[in-house]
């Protein structure tokens, strides 16, 4: 392991179709925590602080699964329509199975104001 902001990870796609896994074994997402792949691997998250102000609208926490067939603002801009936060994150769910997205897929919508 490098510094604690770099580290190196292998991953490999076994099968077209298939997810990155960690030397070939684990998909990244379940490989937290795994014993035998400790050395490839941290587990400490990053957290990043933000004040929430009068400015804050919208918090839209979703799995890869949305974010790889949508950008953030595309993403903002389809929640926005949506008064109701879990509408939006319907609309969002619903949206990214749409663009044919091939995993899971979680999402929840925050409303400030």
């Amino acid at each position: 392991m490098q510094s604690s902001n770099q580290f190196v990870l292998h991953l490999c796609f076994p099968s077209l179709g298939d997810v990155p896994r960690v030397n070939g074994q684990l998909a990244v997402s379940r490989a937290f925590g795994d014993k035998n792949l400790k050395s490839h691997l941290r587990s400490d998250p990053d957290i990043k602080c933000t004040n929430i102000d009068n400015n804050t609208d919208i918090l839209i926490l979703a799995s890869d699964g949305l974010w790889k067939v949508m950008a953030n603002q595309e993403a903002v801009d389809i929640a926005r329509r949506y008064r109701d936060p879990q509408k939006a994150a319907k609309k969002l769910t619903a949206e990214a199975v749409n663009r044919d997205s091939r995993d899971d897929i979680s999402c929840v919508v925050v409303r400030f104001r």
